[in-house]
Formats: C-alpha cells, sequence, structure tokens
C-alpha cells in the first residue's frame, strides 16, 4: 500500500516575515470592522486564506495599516519583535476597552545562521483561517462597544532596537482587572504567533 505524504513548503526568514506582517494587515482590518470601529460601509470584501474577508477603503487608515505591516517586517525578519498590541479606546476619554495581543516567537537558529524551515503552506493558512473565524465571531463574546472608538497599535521590541521617528514612546495602555479569550495561534515554523483579546470587565453584568 502507497504511504500518503503531505507536499511541504520550504519556509525561509524573508518569507515568514511576509506571512506574519500580512496576516497583522488583515487581522487589523478584520478587528477594525467586526468591533465596529469605523462603519460598515467603508470595508471591501475580499478573498484571503479562503475567507470573505473585510478591507478598509479610508484612505488614511490604508496608509497607516500598510506602513505598519512593512515595519512589522523588517522587525520580523530581524527577530526583533516579541509583541504586536492593537488596542481599542474610548474616542471621548481615551479609556482602553479592548487589547488585541499578538505575542511573537522567533526562532533564533533561523535568525542566526540563516537556515530554512519546511511547513506546507496549506497548513498556515488553515492556522490563520482558525483565527480570522475567532476575530468574526468575537461580536458573540465580546461586550458591544456603544460608543465611538479609536485604535492604536503598539509594538515590543528587543531593547536594541532603534524605532523609526514615525514610532513614539508609549505607555502599555493596561486594562486594569481584564477579562480574557484566548485565541488560536499559528506557526510558521519560524514564527509561532499567539493571539489572546482582553476587553474591559463590566461590572453591572457580573453576577452577585
Amino acid at each position: 500500500m502507497a504511504s500518503r505524504t503531505v507536499a511541504k513548503d520550504i519556509i525561509t526568514l524573508r518569507g515568514s516575515a511576509a506571512i506574519v506582517s500580512e496576516f497583522f494587515g488583515y487581522a487589523a482590518n478584520s478587528i477594525l470592522y467586526n468591533r465596529g470601529v469605523y462603519p460598515e460601509e467603508s470595508f471591501a470584501k475580499v478573498k484571503k486564506y479562503g475567507l470573505p474577508m473585510l478591507l478598509t477603503q479610508d484612505d488614511g487608515v490604508k496608509s497607516f495599516i500598510t506602513n505598519l505591516t512593512a515595519q512589522l517586517s523588517e522587525w520580523l525578519e530581524s527577530g526583533k519583535l516579541q509583541r504586536v498590541v492593537l488596542v481599542i479606546m474610548s474616542k471621548a476619554t481615551n479609556e482602553v476597552l479592548e487589547r488585541w495581543n499578538f505575542s511573537i516567537e522567533t526562532d533564533s537558529e533561523v535568525v542566526g545562521k540563516g537556515v530554512s524551515k519546511e511547513k506546507s503552506d496549506k497548513e498556515i493558512m488553515r492556522e490563520i483561517q482558525a483565527i480570522m473565524r475567532q476575530i468574526a465571531s468575537s461580536i458573540t463574546y465580546l461586550p458591544c462597544l456603544d460608543e465611538p472608538c479609536v485604535f492604536d497599535v503598539l509594538a515590543y521590541t528587543d531593547k536594541d532596537v532603534k524605532a523609526p521617528f514615525t514610532w513614539i514612546e508609549s505607555d502599555p495602555k493596561l486594562i486594569s482587572n481584564p477579562q480574557m479569550v484566548k485565541l488560536h495561534s499559528f506557526d510558521t515554523k519560524i514564527h509561532k504567533v499567539d493571539t489572546l483579546v482582553s476587553y474591559k470587565n463590566d461590572d453591572e453584568f457580573d453576577e452577585q
């Protein structure tokens, strides 16, 4: 009986950085759409990861996300990026309502020696699909954001990284006593991304 084999794809450091930074761009768009930070009509539908995805058509947000993913890709290639956090805040008070936390582990051997890894593109896509589905269903497990909101992105890098002038030092924008939901993770064999969303605990609805 013939054995069944799954074709593996060669993943390079640059290729992995491109996959992860592109994921952040789509994830950010999906969060902004599903959490209602921008109006529904300002997004257009595209197909990505075998799923219908929404992308912002707002020029300012588009430019921000394009610049963000380019910078993240650079940090990912150098193995210097530890975490990316998308923060949703009240527009009126700047109070932090949600933190979408993406922790990154990088294979230091790949960065140091330039070796490649093997993993099928389909497998990576399936893992990313699972996260995107959870983001899309976030309305079922997160409190309603019933006020105008804005967003910001924090990047946690190694201490020796010199941030470009477009980035500024920031406080961590934490939520006191948050509720947390762990989402799926994905792994390119070079970068592993763990996803977690924390949100403001609305005491009103807590059981006594």
